[in-house]
């Protein structure tokens, strides 16, 4: 996803049964039809990422944010 791209959040995936990422990351906000995007990136690697849900910020390793799966949205002209 681009910086600052809006999105909205589809879902949640699991990588295994009882996944502890996963469930964590439901418990913090980032649920269907909530919208996110990436507000930051680390210097190293491009880790971590800083995603916004609502109005928190959550600094998340790629292989976590990568279970959540995103719709993009327009942005205004």
């Amino acid at each position: 996803m681009p910086l600052h791209q809006p999105a909205l959040v589809e879902s949640v995936q699991d990588r295994h049964d009882n996944d502890v990422i996963s469930r964590r990351l439901r418990e913090l906000g980032f649920v269907a039809g909530e919208e996110v995007k990436v507000v930051a990136v680390g210097p190293i690697g491009r880790e971590p990422l800083l995603v916004q849900v609502g109005y928190t910020r959550f600094a998340l390793r790629r292989v976590e944010a990568a279970r959540v799966q995103v719709r993009v949205l327009e942005q205004a002209a």
